[in-house]
């Protein structure tokens, strides 16, 4: 289940959807692929690093959805 605070957001790397869930309440971040298999995940990330990160995803054009809507409509 995800936390009120998680953000999800996606993009496409080399036509690819990818897939990032941010918790800031616990410092992690995990990045998935199209099948959802891990790719990245880190912990223990300070609030200064998790606004960064979200900033940089947003710069690189990644989209933030509110879990309410499927992924592929904002591709």
């Amino acid at each position: 289940m995800l936390k009120k605070t998680t953000k999800i957001w996606i993009w496409l790397h080399n036509d690819q959807p990818i897939k990032a869930v941010c918790c800031p309440e616990d410092g992690t971040i995990t990045i998935y692929d199209e099948q959802d298999r891990v790719l990245i995940k880190r912990t223990g990330l300070n609030p200064v690093q998790m606004k960064t990160i979200e900033v940089s995803l947003s710069a690189a054009g990644a989209k933030r959805i509110d879990g309410k809507r499927e992924p592929f409509t904002y591709l």
